[in-house]
């Protein structure tokens, strides 16, 4: 037994005083004279005897209304708990993609919601945890109408988020008991995690009552002539094998094609459609299927054909590069230093500077420019190269220095495979190809990374770390090298030319980094704006002379296709898509952390609130006591009035 007033039962001392008043209430008898008084001496002793066992009848009666009254205002109970101490539920509830499914009840989140509403107290405080939101200290009304509104998203936390907020939250919470209620399907993002877990968590699965899925992938593009290009769409089936699965494409709203096909058990399919070539695809791809998650059943992406990179030869006239940069994809000029046109630098993504003796100041001065604004360099050494022009304009960049020219004959042997600018060249790396070679190279000093090496493992090409410059040690010229007619050369300069500007891809996902490029000319106080038929937001945004760099992270929220906007004109379309993670039916086993320290498991939500409220259930005994009160004081008037001594 507990008390909510335990100082109160120090009046209990009080006692003493009825039970002294008893003892020194002593009744006083007359003596009167009698003649025979043998048979009064026997009454006066009965008459005694009654009289001292009411009194003491009294006391007792007394002493016990005292003692209820007392009990009674110290309020005693029994409960598990000290009721000084207030309960305080801290619920994580997963409302990721992957919980928008259909269990045994119907949809996954919204059964969890209303089973929370259904068993919460009204007595405990709340925090609510979602992927999106944070509701701290909250009542049980105001839980229920944040519940109510719970809606899916394509954020996720993993454990030590999660484990991060709940001890921030619980951290200044004194005279509090917390109870760590984490709701989730615990998808294949938290395998292996729960460890070293130091507060006491509650889990609750979420199960599906489906065990296939059947997803989009992912999309490329293939095939592309003057008159069509191939859409492959990637399929991925977990589970079972299936016949018959339907699948259509769409250019926005208008059916392309559709078709059925067959998929083996836990495999991957792509399907083919034969597009023709327009300027601008929106294409949309959809299963028509039942399973486990609907959100990966569509899939947006967008082709754009009408863009080119911007390259800008200065210096001498070279042939492979004519050859290498077509119309189709590059917009390829040539020009001598004495007609270069300085305010046409800022328009080109990329400059090479093919063997130039010197570059003159006002060269330079436009370079530097051009580069701060996110432009792409390629320096080619002349034989007759001026070290000293080219070290000022490497000084001022603060990027390194060229050495003086070495004539020595060198293979070119060495291929960094790793290197972005090889990225999807080689299906494996090869070490026996016909080795390149050059007469005389220029060594270079400074913070690089090799592309191409000589056989000594000095860099042949390389690239100025955290700057977009090239550099090519050696003139490629024919008495210089004999690189041009390797193969090499055509993916060197291809890459990079195509690293210097960043098209839009086909297609993006939610809930990531994602960097895109929009050739425009902004000014200052111009500004981007990502809009859709339902939402609109202005991106974090950089602007350059001739693109503007746009980062999303936290935007846009829902898949579909979306355009940049500058004011009311339309600068390109994208199209973002769900992560493919969630379509995952990876998922933890609840019991193998049954072990764990400080981790205990439930079937249901309703389990956990049951042993929470069980908990806290408080048993009043004040009423008990209050009603002993009364029948000892209705015994004492029954004894002061029925009994006589």
């Amino acid at each position: 037994m507990q008390f909510k007033n335990p100082e109160i039962l120090y009046f209990l001392a009080l006692l003493i005083i009825p039970i002294i008043v008893h003892l020194f209430q002593l009744q006083k008898f007359v003596k009167t004279p009698f003649s025979n008084v043998a048979f009064l001496q026997k009454i006066q002793q009965q008459t005694r005897k009654s009289s001292r066992i009411k009194k003491w009848l009294i006391l007792a009666t007394r002493m016990l209304l005292f003692t209820a009254i007392v009990f009674a205002f110290s309020q005693p109970y029994f409960s598990n708990k000290n009721i000084d101490k207030k309960q305080h539920n801290f619920i994580y509830l997963d409302n990721s993609l992957s919980t928008n499914t259909k269990g045994e009840k119907g949809d996954l989140l919204k059964v969890a919601a209303q089973e929370i509403i259904k068993n919460s107290s009204l007595k405990s405080s709340y925090s609510l945890l979602t992927n999106s939101n944070f509701y701290e200290n909250i009542s049980n009304n105001e839980l229920k109408n944040v519940l109510l509104k719970v809606e899916k998203t394509t954020k996720n936390l993993d454990l030590e988020s999660i484990l991060l907020k709940l001890n921030l939250n619980n951290k200044n919470k004194t005279n509090t008991l917390n109870k760590n209620i984490l709701i989730s399907d615990f998808q294949n993002t938290y395998i292996n995690k729960f460890t070293n877990v130091t507060q006491e968590l509650s889990l609750i699965q979420l199960q599906s009552s489906k065990k296939n899925n059947i997803s989009i992938d992912s999309v490329f593009i293939s095939n592309k002539n003057n008159n069509n290009f191939t859409v492959n769409v990637v399929i991925n089936n977990i589970g079972t094998k299936q016949n018959n699965v339907p699948i259509a494409l769409f250019n926005k709203d208008i059916l392309v094609s559709k078709q059925t096909f067959p998929i083996k058990e836990n495999s991957k399919k792509t399907i083919t459609f034969t597009v023709k070539k327009s300027l601008d695809f929106s294409g949309k791809t959809t299963l028509t299927y039942s399973d486990t998650f609907g959100f990966d059943n569509t899939y947006y992406f967008t082709l754009n054909n009408n863009e080119k990179i911007n390259i800008l030869s200065i210096g001498n006239s070279a042939n492979f590069l004519q050859k290498i940069y077509t119309e189709n994809e590059f917009n390829f000029s040539e020009k001598s230093l004495q007609n270069v046109n300085y305010n046409a630098l800022k328009n080109q993504q990329l400059i090479i500077l093919n063997e130039l003796k010197e570059i003159p100041e006002i060269l330079k001065n436009s370079l530097e420019d051009f580069l701060k604004n996110g432009g792409n360099l390629v320096i080619i050494p002349n034989q007759k190269t001026n070290i000293s022009s080219y070290n000022l304009f490497l000084e001022n960049l603060k990027i390194g220095s060229i050495k003086n020219i070495k004539k020595d004959t060198l293979k070119i042997t060495s291929i960094n495979f790793k290197h972005p600018i090889f990225e999807n060249v080689f299906s494996k790396n090869i070490s026996n190809f016909q080795y390149p070679s050059v007469n005389n190279h220029y060594p270079i000093t400074g913070n690089i990374s090799s592309i191409i090496s000589f056989e000594n493992n000095t860099p042949f090409i390389s690239k100025f770390i955290n700057k977009n410059i090239y550099f090519v040690s050696s003139s490629l010229d024919k008495n210089s090298s004999n690189f041009i007619n390797s193969p090499l050369v055509v993916p060197v300069f291809y890459n990079i030319a195509k690293a210097s500007f960043t098209y839009p891809k086909l297609a993006y996902n939610l809930n990531e980094e994602n960097k895109i490029e929009v050739k425009v000319k902004a000014s200052k106080d111009e500004i981007l704006s990502i809009t859709s038929k339902k939402s609109s937001f202005i991106p974090l945004q950089r602007a350059y002379q001739n693109k503007v760099v746009i980062n999303t992270t936290e935007e846009p929220q829902e898949a579909g296709f979306y355009q940049i906007k500058k004011q009311d004109s339309i600068l390109k379309e994208l199209a973002f898509n769900n992560p493919k993670e969630e379509s995952s039916l990876q998922f933890l086993n609840l019991n193998d952390l049954k072990e764990q320290k400080n981790i205990i498991t439930y079937n249901s939500i309703k389990d956990v609130f049951t042993e929470i409220n069980k908990n806290n259930e408080v048993q009043w005994l004040w009423k008990w006591f209050l009603a002993l009160a009364i029948v000892s004081l209705l015994l004492e008037i029954f004894i002061l009035k029925f009994y006589k001594p």
